[in-house]
């Protein structure tokens, strides 16, 4: 870096590279860049050569960021066009299998709406400019001569890992401001909590195949989870293994991995924690060798559970809790997860740490719960969101605390509850800048809104949530060239912005890419394995897409935790809402997409609207039937939708799935569904600060008016006959005798 005085380990910091990763990347030197004590070669991104062949398909390693899981991808260009979305079979996460939503990317990246010039508020609505006046705007409003420094200015963005974290750090330092909200409606921040403080680790390594069993209280391992792709391959070896992986799932409403359990059972909401002490309780039932092992303090807590005052409170028979606790002292070892049920309640720590003693008591943890350790390059590492970032950021706008907020990434004015008022809170903010893809709802009340370019478009690098046991970076190239030529890519303006604040360390950099490929020339050999060169590694990385950079080793430490709950009263006459997630719409980021629209739920197969779940005999209770819409209020407001009926769901719940209800977000999206998480309660865990999604109480009510539901029926009927004709155990057993079973 002619010009800089930048010492080897600045520079390397800068790269991305710092911790523990400075230390190992000391050992080796860059082949391909000329390396002296304080000076580097930096070299800028050139456009290939292209081979183009007509009629045929060339694959590209990159990474999917449909969710936050990071899982690699291959997509199909042909003649310059991405048009088909694989899994990369290189990489550890997703080992060459794709979600849903994964495929339906490239419907992002083609979206009739998509942004494609930087739009200025004037006189109280967006009118595009050029990027040279957002650009000017930008430096005057946050650039060195602006004046503005400290906590005064934010940003707000849903999970960021790789070097668009390292560069987004860099930019807060720059600005002197430790505010980084992190946001994700679809999260485990209170699962991760308790990790933390029960076995010293946030995100352990689940080894599935390796149980005999498994009892979730409400994770979705093979839907809207931590790494849907990830899971559901782990979950068909558990399943397949020998003996088989027997699953109980235990739940209010049924998930997309509740409906593939050997049991499924229906709980009260709220209560699953009280469920898992009642089965430990049952567990440790004449085993006095271990139940004297437990601290006093915590064998009192599971002695205190009995199965009748279980039962009474979870509604769970006690045959069923004594039946769950048997299979778990037979099938062992077993694994006890905890999903987003468990979590949404202000007690909602409380509960899965219940479940975390659980695995402590069964002795789970070591054998089905395994150390992750951590990479050696921290600062890649993902930065995980959850919804206290929300919260936070609507109180510091409500004080007016913050000038200027960045948001990338996230859509807190869709996600915010009603309750926050966060869509006014934000015009305390005096300078909002979105930079965004999609037209959503955050990108039209901002101040400034700048296109970037879609994630077949842009470069980057990213490390998945969660990890398995090799720990891996995943690559993002662009598949084909950019459609709309005043977009811009994200690293890039993070550069930009890097530069404004007069950062000399990021001069030298003539854009994102050169700044990429110069941090994988300063990789360690370790990394870079048999390649001859720098080039020959960067070569072979964007080849292969996933750069492994091993474990640093770790250990679990376990410790118990002070575990109490509230006073479980009688029912009222109310329900509870489940705000529902689902592979495919996830959190409601990808109701833009005709292909998600249009692939019908997993279980109730609806399709392009939104729904209200209930119990056959909550309906009856109501006098409603499939398709008649009912009003479902809060003391925050009220969603209007149709019914749907089934007996996945505890009698006291209603359900309706996130994803619709947008005001702004492109053609496919406004004015469509419900959304749910506008009348939730502003109710939060008591231990984490988070948003308690499943806290809400509702009424029902019909709205006198009905029209059918449309659901995706072909795979029940065919021209109006039963594909599969279906008999009840019931019926089974009363014609077994006489062979008149058809």
């Amino acid at each position: 870096m002619s010009g800089n005085d930048i010492n080897r380990r600045d520079f390397l910091k800068i790269l991305g590279w710092s911790g523990v990763g400075v230390a190992v990347a000391g050992c080796d030197r860059p082949t391909t860049v000329t390396l002296e004590e304080g000076k580097e070669e930096v070299v800028a991104y050139l456009q290939p050569e292209e081979y183009v062949i007509p009629g045929v398909g060339v694959w590209f390693a990159s990474t999917c960021q449909q969710c936050p899981a990071g899982c690699g991808v291959h997509g199909r260009v042909r003649e310059g066009r991405v048009l088909k979305m694989e899994g990369n079979p290189e990489s550890p996460i997703n080992k060459g299998k794709l979600c849903q939503m994964g495929q339906a990317g490239v419907q992002g990246h083609y979206n009739p709406d998509r942004l494609k010039k930087p739009m200025l508020r004037k006189g109280g609505a967006l009118a595009e400019v050029s990027w040279e006046e957002a650009l000017a705007l930008l430096e005057q409003k946050t650039g060195s001569s602006s004046g503005l420094a400290g906590d005064r200015f934010a940003w707000f963005t849903g999970t960021v890992s790789g070097h668009q974290s390292v560069l987004l750090s860099a930019h807060l330092a720059a600005m002197g401001s430790k505010n980084h909200f992190i946001h994700e409606t679809i999260n485990n921040a209170v699962v991760r909590a308790v990790n933390q403080d029960m076995l010293g680790e946030a995100m352990p390594r689940y080894d599935l195949p390796a149980a005999k069993m498994i009892l979730s209280f409400g994770a979705d391992l093979v839907g809207a989870g931590a790494s849907p792709v990830h899971f559901a391959g782990e979950y068909a070896k558990f399943r397949t293994g020998s003996p088989r992986g027997v699953l109980v799932q235990v739940e209010p409403k049924m998930t997309l991995t509740g409906g593939s359990a050997d049991l499924w059972v229906a709980v009260r909401p709220g209560t699953e924690g009280v469920l898992a002490l009642g089965i430990a309780n049952q567990a440790l039932a004449g085993d006095e060798v271990r139940v004297a092992g437990l601290p006093e303090n915590i064998r009192t807590l599971i002695t205190g559970y009995n199965v009748e005052k279980v039962a009474g409170i979870t509604g769970v028979t006690g045959d069923r809790i004594m039946r769950i606790a048997k299979l778990l002292k037979e099938r062992s070892p077993s694994l006890v997860l905890a999903g987003a049920s468990v979590e949404g309640h202000a007690h909602g720590y409380q509960s899965a740490a219940a479940i975390m003693l659980l695995n402590m008591v069964l002795g789970n943890v070591g054998k089905t719960i395994l150390p992750s350790g951590s990479s050696a390059f921290p600062q890649m590492e993902a930065k995980a969101g959850g919804t206290r970032d929300l919260l936070a950021l609507a109180d510091a706008a409500d004080k007016k605390a913050l000038d200027v907020v960045f948001f990338h990434g996230a859509n807190p004015v869709y996600t915010a509850p009603a309750a926050l008022g966060l869509a006014d809170k934000l015009k305390n903010i005096p300078f909002k800048v979105v930079f965004a893809v999609h037209p959503d709802e955050t990108a039209m009340s901002a101040d400034l809104v700048l296109p970037i370019l879609s994630a077949h478009e842009d470069w980057g690098t990213h490390m998945g949530l969660y990890q398995p046991e090799q720990k891996s970076i995943s690559i993002q190239q662009p598949l084909m060239e950019r459609l709309y030529p005043d977009t811009k890519g994200f690293g890039d303006l993070l550069l930009a912005l890097l530069k404004a604040r007069q950062v000399k360390e990021y001069e030298p950099f003539a854009d994102y890419y050169g700044y990429l490929k110069n941090a994988f020339a300063a990789l360690p050999a370790s990394v870079k394995g048999d390649a001859v060169s720098a080039e020959d590694f960067w070569g072979k990385s964007l080849q292969k897409g996933v750069v492994n950079v091993g474990t640093v080793a770790g250990s679990l430490n376990p410790k118990m935790v002070e575990i109490s709950f509230p006073e479980f009263k009688g029912d009222a006459q109310d329900y509870y809402l489940v705000p529902s997630a689902r592979l495919g719409l996830w959190d409601g980021r990808h109701a833009n997409l005709p292909w998600l629209q249009e692939a019908p739920d997993q279980i109730s197969k609806v399709v392009w609207t939104s729904w209200v779940e209930m119990h056959p005999a909550t309906a009856a209770k109501l006098g409603v039937k499939e398709g008649d819409f009912v009003k479902v209020t809060s003391a925050q407001g009220a969603v209007e939708a149709q019914v749907y009926v089934y007996k996945g769901i505890h009698p006291q719940v209603i359900a309706v799935p996130m994803g619709q209800g947008h005001e702004e977000y492109g053609r496919y999206a406004k004015g469509r569904g419900v959304n749910p998480l506008k009348i939730l309660a502003p109710v939060i865990d008591a231990k984490t600060g988070e948003l308690a999604l499943y806290g809400t109480r509702v009424t029902v009510a019909q709205s006198g008016r009905r029209e059918v539901l449309v659901k995706l029926m072909g795979n029940e009927t065919q021209l109006g006959r039963k594909m599969v004709g279906t008999v009840t155990a019931s019926v089974f057993d009363r014609t077994e005798g006489t062979k008149n079973v058809t």
